[in-house]
């Protein structure tokens, strides 16, 4: 069975896998209030490493573990960006959300963006952190070069937890960033109809100004970028009280 890992001591959560189209999710669902948050993690991550940014985020927060990832089990095959997509809508379906906050982290922002397109009527809002995979710098040895670079300047627990999930990735750890890398998020960025918040780690790499700028000139609906001193692409995962007070304030206003 999946375990607790983010819902504080004292709040009551739920902890289930959900299985469609061949492949599980698991989710760890916590918190009260509308428009809950929806948390999709990065690649070679899992729900886990949000321990510090969930704590500082109110309300409900449904965090996932995305196939192949964390305590979920390794899908038969890779799924592409926007089969992620399908199964976190059918998931949402399943459990009656139709208003969610969409967080994703890295890969998640790729995953969050084909979300809103695919499936506007259950999504609010966006928040893409950290998003990948620059356009400019599309290949994994570019991407790796950008990570490792970005991983010199991280502080200590997020070595610590980033090394642990990476290593739940699994033996398929290269063909998952190879679904990353040949996705083109611009086209779905380019589509997005709700509300978007991008945001970027001033020292990170992988989200470059550049890019994050890009962005926000393709989203045709309203969109913002916000800069987070002192972070880098970890900017969710370690000293995250930023981040959360500048989604808390993005969902307030939706």
């Amino acid at each position: 069975m999946p375990s607790r890992l983010l819902a504080p001591d004292g709040v009551g959560a739920s902890v289930v896998e959900f299985t469609h189209g061949g492949a599980t999710l698991i989710a760890e669902d916590f918190g009260a209030g509308a428009r809950p948050y929806v948390l999709l993690h990065g690649i070679g991550m899992g729900r886990s490493v949000y321990v510090d940014f969930v704590e500082r985020l109110p309300g409900r927060i449904i965090a996932l573990d995305l196939p192949g990832f964390g305590e979920a089990p390794e899908p038969d095959r890779t799924l592409t960006m926007a089969r992620h997509a399908d199964l976190i809508a059918a998931f949402l379906r399943n459990i009656g959300v139709s208003d969610a906050v969409i967080i994703g982290h890295s890969m998640g922002s790729q995953i969050g963006a084909e979300l809103a397109v695919r499936h506007p009527g259950l999504v609010d809002g966006l928040v893409l952190a950290g998003p990948t995979v620059n356009s400019a710098t599309r290949s994994i040895r570019e991407q790796a070069t950008y990570l490792l670079r970005d991983l010199m300047g991280e502080r200590p627990e997020v070595l610590l937890r980033g090394a642990r999930e990476y290593l739940r990735g699994g033996p398929h750890l290269i063909r998952k960033i190879r679904a990353t890398v040949v996705h083109e998020p611009e086209k779905a960025y380019a589509r997005v109809k709700c509300p978007v918040l991008v945001l970027r780690g001033e020292r990170d790499p992988l989200a470059p100004v550049s890019w994050c700028r890009k962005i926000v000139d393709l989203v045709p609906g309203p969109a913002t970028l916000r800069e987070i001193p002192d972070h880098g692409h970890g900017t969710l995962i370690s000293d995250a009280k930023v981040a959360a007070d500048m989604i808390t304030e993005f969902a307030r206003e939706l």
